[in-house]
C-alpha cells in the first residue's frame, strides 16, 4: 500500500493528500486486494487520470495483479 502526493492549489490535512482513495482489485479465485491511501491530483487531472495513475502504481508494484479485475474505486475530497 502506498499513496502518492503531487503538489495541487486544493487545501489538504496537514500531511495528507487532498483525495483519498480506495481501490481493490481481484483474481478470481486466487485473490483480492484492497490499497487505500490519499493522494493530491495534479492541477486539471481527471477521476480517470488518478484512477489510470493508481491501477498503473499498483501494476508496476504488484505485476501478478495487472491483469486483475477492479471490483471497487472510490476517490474522494479528503474531508469531512
Amino acid at each position: 500500500m502506498s499513496s502518492q502526493t503531487q503538489q495541487a492549489p486544493a487545501p489538504a490535512a496537514a500531511g495528507q493528500g487532498s483525495h483519498h482513495y480506495v481501490f481493490t482489485l481481484d483474481l478470481p479465485g486466487r485473490m483480492s486486494s484492497t490499497w487505500y491511501g490519499t493522494i493530491t491530483p495534479a492541477t486539471g487531472a481527471s477521476r480517470h487520470d488518478v484512477f489510470i495513475a493508481l491501477r498503473n502504481q499498483i501494476s508496476d508494484q504488484h505485476p501478478e495483479l495487472s491483469t486483475g479485475n477492479v471490483v471497487f474505486f472510490s476517490l474522494e475530497p479528503n474531508r469531512l
